[in-house]
């Protein structure tokens, strides 16, 4: 075999053994010198590591530095499998035993598998840094250059971190020993900076000063590179002057933090971040105890407390951080009893959501869904929700929390074993990520040979990539699911009696347990869970598998008891139904949309209670489309039909049909994808079909009453925000009534007719019956209720040839065709045509009419006591501000502009900008205040079930509507405020156009 052949035999044999490049690990090799080449053991180590080729090249050099580590690796199996263990993890690492060379000798004999108690940690620190360890406050001795020491320092802690590296790659140390060990060596490290920072600071004696660790450090579960979270707390010492004491200890603290940050030939540490302390960057970096506490009583928020409860003394006056935190834990166990704690917890959760970047959302193990902070943040709201009474919860590490959590029957059993071993497994994930290159990272990367790494570092060498991609997947999806259940689950163990041996939440539990999520009556909320879900039927399975995640849902919306108790009553209609609950259980987004809706909107429930088969279409967003007219139209006329003998019966099917559509538009609206003009038009062309199909029914009536065909035809012309396309959940149908009599008939006769048509088509759509009436009102028409109710097309001619006034020439700038006769309806349209787009505009006269009527209507019609800038109707920059403006336009200029033709608000503006009667600006400003106020006002009607005008000045209810325009719980001043300045804007704008249109 020649030389060629064999070095492919050589590095082909070794790519099989799990080096990356063969050729070159042989090149490697045989820089070892000969005895390395044929050390069987040595490369069996090699290729048992994370990463083969990063620790034959790291090996490499280190003995080209110290030849005798062959040697001493030779001899010793436990020194060859920590260092090339380690090795193969962090290139980091293998960088500094390089810089280092005798540190690999920290990995030989006994002392390189023990634990270094932390006493002995802190002491090895300081003597490195030239201090006394035996001294109360230890100084450095650092001269004019502080440098050296902090180099040393680095040194030090690097040599300690190698070791607890090895010790974690042989698999000889648990993750619990991994960060209790790294939280210590952070603290040893912070002593030995307090010691440099001493030297720098003459008065240093002057001030007591404690250093509280906070985060992970506290909770002694650090991680391998990692910020350190840090509050100072400091007192002066007897007889010296507060602030002198507290200048000292800020110069100290400062110091310290740069002993540490500070770039050295030896790099740095880590950062040491005190942002955790009261009013965050903006406050002092160093109170007193007195001033810690005064602030924590009056002004700390819910996210201060949950980051108290790892607070732990590690580094400076211990005595005075034991008096930190008795003291601040008295107040964090109560926390749960706070005003805004439900408003404060969601604020939190939407935060950790938002500080994720959408590129790395899924390959974020900590702050990414299924992550380690879904584990922390569920685990830590349950501490602080049931520690208050259950003293066995305060615990300051995760694992050890959710222990206590499982025991206590706050969470189930098998649902902290899974958790547990998912948060586990996604901190050596985490550590693996970091130890690599000693960088801060949570980011899975996606090169395979990072990947592969990683994949092996955990024991999986068959298809390294392949099963780490797929257990990390598992473990997060896992997370996610068990984090939204996390809270309810126990829930059902505490009301239902379920088999098993697993210990209950109490009744008192239970309840404090809701109102913290945000259950205003938590007791009604247990019992509805327990109606729904105890006994042993099908339908009691399913529901315990359903409401664990449909609580979470409902606690998310704006009104989580309404949500619940709407839930129930929906399921006890049809409870029995098979495909309900299978709908639910099987389509996530319908069990999602149901809570949304329930938890949201009265009207909407009311809606669904009525019509409970209507669930059906929350399972697909396509179902939630508002139809097209002409469909709608087909299917009401078929129900006419079907009951033609019966009128009642005929628009009582109508009405249930106008029942279901109203609801697809109120889910569509608060769920799906329409905006307000949507809305509007899908409400408006249902009020259209809906009076036709009456319409129908009331002229089969009347024509078989009289016993002969309808002597006149009959239309109906929609007018206001049916006219315009804009009717909101709550509005009355304006219209109008025209009828012209057919040849022969007599006039008296014909209106005879028509009356009665009209007063049975208003009796049709108002009478009492389950669902929703649609009232007529016919109030618009000439001489409003004073006048006839319906005239013929030759008596309205008469009228406005006569008698017409600039109010009605405005008003019928919305009227257009809405059903019955269309020939006769567009003959309305022509008739009327001159008045609303008068030839050459509005004259001044009419001008000055209108704009005196304006002026009238907002002193007079505003509802007595109506605060005048929350009225979306008539409030200033509201619907009317928007409104007449755009109609003085179209009076003013539709003869010679078609685009202004519209009975549309919005399309009048556009038209206007169009036409260059209007700017852009200007009419971006007026048609937000108009879709903001369309919006509330329906939201007002979602959310209360009734309508109402103004923005309610009851705080729980103005919060309800915020929600339902999708703030964010703790959103409803920013609601207001919003609101205020938009149509604050549009009152400029509007009186601006609406006074000085010519």
């Amino acid at each position: 075999m020649n030389a060629e052949s064999r070095i492919q035999t050589t590095a082909g044999r070794l790519a099989r053994l799990g080096f990356a490049d063969g050729a070159r690990a042989e090149r490697l090799l045989d820089g070892l010198g000969p005895e390395a080449v044929g050390d069987l053991d040595l490369l069996a180590a090699l290729v048992g590591t994370a990463d083969p080729d990063l620790a034959l090249t790291s090996l490499n050099r280190l003995a080209e530095r110290d030849p005798s580590v062959l040697g001493a690796m030779r001899a010793g199996t436990g020194l060859r499998a920590r260092l090339v263990g380690v090795l193969g993890l962090s290139a980091a690492l293998g960088e500094h035993v390089v810089r280092h060379p005798g540190h690999w000798k920290l990995l030989e004999g006994e002392s390189a598998v023990q634990r270094m108690p932390a006493r002995e940690m802190r002491a090895e620190l300081l003597e490195a840094v030239g201090a006394d360890p035996g001294e109360p406050e230890p100084v450095a001795p650092v001269g004019a250059d502080p440098v050296p020491a902090m180099s040393a320092l680095r040194v030090a802690y690097r040599g300690r971190l190698l070791q607890l590296a090895a010790r974690d790659a042989t698999g000889t140390v648990s993750l619990a020993q991994v960060t209790a060990e790294l939280s210590d060596l952070a603290g040893a490290a912070l002593e030995a900076a307090l010691a440099i920072a001493r030297a720098d600071v003459p008065e240093s004696a002057d001030a007591r000063l404690a250093v509280i660790g906070m985060g992970k450090c506290g909770a002694r579960e650090l991680n391998y590179i990692s910020d350190v979270d840090v509050v100072f707390v400091a007192e002066p010492r007897e007889g010296v002057d507060e602030t002198k004491a507290l200048q000292a200890a800020t110069r100290l603290a400062q110091g310290m933090m740069r002993a540490c940050s500070t770039s050295t030939p030896e790099g740095s540490l880590w950062e040491v971040d005190a942002a955790l302390r009261p009013e965050g960057k903006a406050g002092p970096l160093v109170r007193t105890l007195a001033s810690h506490l005064t602030y924590y009583r009056r002004w700390a928020k819910t996210w201060e407390f949950q980051a108290l409860l790892k607070a732990r003394p590690v580094a400076g006056d211990l005595g005075l951080g034991e008096e930190y935190v008795a003291g601040v834990n008295e107040m964090v166990w109560q926390a749960a009893t706070r005003d805004h704690f439900v408003e404060d917890v969601q604020a939190m959760r939407r935060k950790v959501e938002a500080n994720v970047r959408a590129s790395e959302a899924d390959r974020q193990i900590k702050l990414g869904p299924g992550g380690l902070r879904d584990i922390e943040f569920a685990v830590q709201l349950l501490q602080l929700v049931h520690g208050r009474s259950d003293g066995l919860l305060r615990r300051r590490a995760t694992l050890p929390a959710l222990n206590a959590l499982s025991r206590g029957g706050y969470v189930g059993r098998d649902d902290a074993k899974a958790l547990a071993e998912a948060y586990t497994f996604l901190r050596q994930v985490e550590h693996l990520l970091q130890l690599h290159r000693l960088r801060r990272t949570h980011v899975v990367p996606q090169n395979v040979t990072d990947l592969r790494r990683i994949g092996r570092g955990l024991g999986m060498t068959a298809d390294p990539v392949g099963e780490f991609t797929t257990r990390w997947k598992r473990h997060a999806m896992e997370a996610r699911r068990l984090h939204e259940k996390l809270f309810y689950r126990p829930l059902l163990h505490a009301v239902a009696r379920l088999p098993g041996d697993e210990a209950r939440l109490s009744a008192a539990a239970a309840s404090a347990r809701l109102s913290a999520l945000g259950y205003t009556d938590p007791d009604g909320a247990l019992r509805h869970i327990a109606a729904l879900t105890s006994g042993v039927s099908r339908r009691a399975a399913i529901q315990r598998t359903l409401l664990p995640v449909m609580l979470g849902w409902f606690a998310d919306a704006p009104d989580p008891d309404a949500g619940l108790l709407g839930f129930r009553q929906v399921s006890e209609r049809l409870g029995r139904t098979p495909w309900y609950l299978r709908l639910l259980r099987d389509e996530t987004a319908a069990a999602e949309r149901m809570a949304r809706l329930l938890g949201t909107s009265r009207y909407a429930t009311g809606l669904l209670l009525h019509a409970p088969d209507a669930v059906a279409m929350l399972g697909s967003e396509a179902e939630l489309a508002a139809r097209p007219k002409e469909a709608l139209a087909g299917e009401l006329g078929a129900c006419v039909q079907r009951h033609a003998e019966d009128a009642e019966k005929a628009v009582d099917a109508v009405r249930a049909l106008r029942r279901r559509e109203l609801l697809r538009t109120a889910v569509a609206g608060l769920v799906g994808p329409i905006d307000i003009e949507e809305v509007g038009q899908a409400l408006s062309e249902l009020n259209d079909v809906t009076i036709q199909a009456a319409l129908d029914a009331a002229i089969h009536k009347v024509s078989g009453e009289r016993g002969g065909p309808m002597p006149t035809r009959f239309t109906v012309i929609a007018m206001g925000r049916l006219g315009g396309y804009e009717c909101s959940y709550g509005s009355d149908a304006d219209v109008m009534f025209v009828h012209a009599p057919v040849e022969g008939a007599e006039d008296k006769e014909a209106a005879d007719a028509a009356y009665a048509v009209a007063n049975e088509l208003r009796r049709l759509l108002a009478r009492p019956a389950p669902d929703p009436p649609l009232l007529i009102d016919p109030d618009l028409r000439p001489e409003g209720r004073q006048g006839p109710l319906v005239r013929s097309l030759s008596s309205y001619a008469e009228y406005y040839r006569r008698w017409s006034s600039p109010w009605e020439s405005q008003a019928l700038l919305r009227a257009r065709y809405s059903a019955g006769d269309a020939e006769l309806g567009a003959a309305f349209m022509d008739l009327i045509a001159p008045l609303r787009y008068p030839p050459g505009g509005i004259g001044e006269a009419a001008l000055r009419e209108i704009r005196r009527l304006k002026a009238r209507m907002e002193a007079e019609r505003l509802p007595r006591g109506a605060d005048p800038l929350m009225h979306t109707k008539l409030g200033r920059g509201g619907l009317a501000d928007v409104e007449w403006p755009a109609q003085l336009i179209q009076l003013g200029h539709a003869y010679a502009v078609p685009g202004l033709r519209t009975t549309r608000t919005l399309e009048a503006l556009r038209a206007a900008v169009g036409a260059g009667l209007l700017s852009a600006s200007d009419e971006e400003v007026l048609a937000e205040a108009w879709r903001f106020a369309s919006q509330v006002r329906d939201a007002i009607m979602l959310v209360r079930g009734r309508a109402g005008d103004s923005i309610p000045a009851d705080v729980r209810e103005r919060m309800l509507i915020a929600r339902a325009l999708g703030y964010p719980p703790d959103g409803s001043e920013d609601f207001v405020e919003d609101y205020r300045r938009t149509t604050r804007r549009a009152r400029l704008v509007s009186e601006r156009v609406f006074y000085g249109v010519a």
